[in-house]
């Protein structure tokens, strides 16, 4: 009798111990390569740098009705439970508000439901819009041990539903945060809308597409418009940069300040994207004009469909004269 109750404690004490372990394990990050050991809360400051310049991005750049701007910044803290968005994925129809339109509701509350059914997100951050192609807007964010990923979007204005951002960046090293990253970003397709040009008529692409980055040869169509076949890379349009602050700078935006200088720099240093001038197809030649019996002339001509920029091939003639016989002569 003394053995079975013997048997019988112990294994008592060993479901109690695989419950505890098992419901420790249920409140840690699903995926997550390494787990975050690190003080349980971070707060950082966030720079989103905009870069998209006329020099560095001269096709089609838009001077007018809008001219080029960002929308505000959308982000989350979360664990690997959660995705805002993912290349090669379908984006949801949040993100796809957000990419077409500049609207937030309904992707705002796609965070907040993951986040009251599975605890994966622990807090939403933003931050203003930029009204030109250039600038800088910030915010603060605070990450969580079990909580270490951000991920947001800027949209990319005017675009069918283009947007930059980052998807899970990991802002902790095992037993600490980082103190400070910084990343290029360059331009999203988020596969809803199908037009190659930043002025596109809205027109939705059927079936959806995933997620895909836009690169200097892809889509490769002459129409697009970040389309640089002589480049091998596009130049970053953007770039952010993260910064912990300390528990004494909480709730102060002077990290901010001691920034922009440095990423000045970048921005002037961009190097300038060559573009080449882009013509017509000749037309028909024109009639043939001179007098009879003698040689006479006609033209063809063709026309600019886009100015050189950046020391980029000039345009070539724009008429072409040949010799021909008169016909209809008396």
């Amino acid at each position: 009798m003394e053995n079975l109750m013997f048997v019988y404690c112990s294994c008592k004490v060993i479901w109690t111990l695989l419950v505890t372990i098992l419901g420790y394990a249920s409140s840690l990050p699903v995926g997550d390569d390494s787990i975050c050991t690190a003080e349980e809360l971070a707060k950082y400051s966030i720079i989103f740098t905009g870069k998209w310049s006329q020099t560095a991005f001269p096709k089609q750049y838009p001077l007018y009705r809008p001219p080029a701007q960002w929308s505000s910044m959308l982000g989350v803290t979360h664990s690997s439970d959660y995705s805002m968005w993912k290349k090669n994925e379908y984006a949801s129809n949040g993100v796809r508000d957000f990419a077409e339109k500049g609207e937030a509701w309904v992707l705002m509350k796609e965070i907040e439901e993951a986040g009251e059914k599975i605890q994966s997100v622990h807090g939403i951050f933003s931050a203003p819009a930029i009204s030109s192609g250039t600038g800088q807007t910030f915010t603060e964010l605070e990450a969580h041990s079990r909580h270490p990923l951000v991920s947001f979007v800027v949209r990319i204005v005017p675009s069918p539903d283009w947007f930059v951002g980052i998807d899970s960046l990991n802002l902790c090293e095992g037993d600490h945060w980082v103190e400070e990253v910084s990343v290029d970003l360059f331009p999203y397709d988020a596969g809803t809308d199908s037009g190659f040009t930043f002025s596109s008529p809205n027109f939705a692409t059927i079936p959806q597409d995933t997620v895909t980055e836009i690169t200097c040869s892809s889509p490769s169509h002459p129409a697009n418009s970040f389309y640089y076949p002589k480049l091998k890379i596009l130049p970053p349009i953007a770039q952010v940069t993260m910064v912990k602050l300390k528990k004494n700078q909480l709730g102060l935006s002077a990290p901010y300040f001691n920034l922009p200088a440095k990423s000045n720099e970048i921005i002037d240093s961009v190097s300038e994207t060559p573009l080449d001038c882009e013509v017509s197809q000749w037309s028909s030649w024109g009639l043939c004009r001179g007098l009879c019996r003698k040689t006479g002339t006609k033209i063809r001509t063709r026309f600019v469909l886009l100015q050189p920029a950046n020391n980029g091939m000039p345009c070539p003639n724009l008429d072409e004269e040949t010799g021909c016989e008169p016909e209809n002569c008396v």
